[in-house]
């Protein structure tokens, strides 16, 4: 039987526990570690949650990068269309993601399901870590592939880096970037050669979205917290970004958390902005 009721941004461990086995349920696993890229598929093999699939941030949430993107592009839309395949998420599947702990990885898969118009997709609240802490069954058993084929049109719901270039004189939209503060004013930059930030954008960590325990805020404190740091915007003119469009996405998410909806990705972010040597570079506060 088809459940009726579905989850559309976050599912709780609670939740989870009770129906993760349901036949219309599809568990991710998308656990990476950026400076070690055989992290999350060797921490999957160990353990997992029974049934759970496997997505790779390298090979399946994101494209082979050029000389002129970003680290993380868009997949090519059949390849991803061929993951979902395998996973065996239909139209009318619900979709759980996690990983290691707050969803910063977790919601670039939940970003690009709903990309492409699957809105049942939720993160799990929490994460591997919070299933642990719960108690949650773990398996080392690798989840069955499936053999559909599944037809997508493109997604939608980002800009490109001539839209935000065209953006700095046009201001028809706000650039938010989810780094850390450090790395938004070029204090530090411990992965892209140019430091700094694009000219006007503002700047709200991903990470104050969730609590000391990793779970996220309320949905009325997000959206006090949110309000409060766009002031003015709305959230349809809000654009996200990051370092390669993958935490930019935990802000969409606690955004939709929030009540504020309709804001976009900027996928190519800050290091494809800075292919261009042309383009300019904020450092500070100013």
């Amino acid at each position: 039987m088809v459940m009726t009721d579905y989850y559309d941004t976050l599912v709780s461990v609670e939740t989870c526990l009770r129906h993760s086995a349901a036949a219309d349920w599809c568990l991710i696993d998308c656990r990476v570690d950026l400076a070690d890229k055989t992290w999350g598929v060797q921490a999957y093999r160990e353990a997992h949650i029974p049934g759970a699939h496997y997505a790779s941030l390298e090979g399946d949430l994101a494209g082979a990068p050029t000389a002129a993107s970003g680290r993380h592009p868009l997949p090519d839309w059949q390849d991803f269309a061929d993951s979902l395949g395998r996973w065996g998420v239909y139209p009318d599947t619900q979709v759980v993601v996690y990983d290691q702990g707050g969803g910063a990885f977790a919601a670039r898969l939940w970003w690009l399901l709903r990309a492409v118009g699957h809105s049942r997709v939720a993160v799990l609240d929490g994460g591997w870590a919070a299933w642990q802490a719960a108690g949650g069954a773990e398996s080392d058993a690798a989840a069955p592939l499936h053999g559909q084929r599944v037809a997508l049109a493109p997604g939608t719901g980002w800009v490109t880096t001539g839209q935000v270039e065209q953006n700095l004189h046009s201001r028809e939209f706000v650039l938010v970037d989810a780094r850390s503060s450090k790395r938004f004013v070029g204090e530090r930059e411990p992965i892209d050669p140019v430091a700094g930030h694009i000219p006007g954008a503002l700047n709200f960590p991903f990470e104050q979205n969730l609590d000391a325990s990793g779970v996220f805020l309320a949905p009325a404190e997000l959206r006090q917290r949110w309000c409060e740091s766009l002031q003015e915007y709305a959230g349809s003119t809000v654009v996200h970004m990051c370092g390669s469009g993958v935490t930019a996405c935990h802000n969409l998410l606690a955004m939709e958390v929030a009540g504020l909806y309709d804001s976009r990705l900027y996928v190519g972010s800050w290091s494809e902005w800075i292919r261009g040597a042309a383009r300019p570079v904020a450092t500070g506060w100013g």
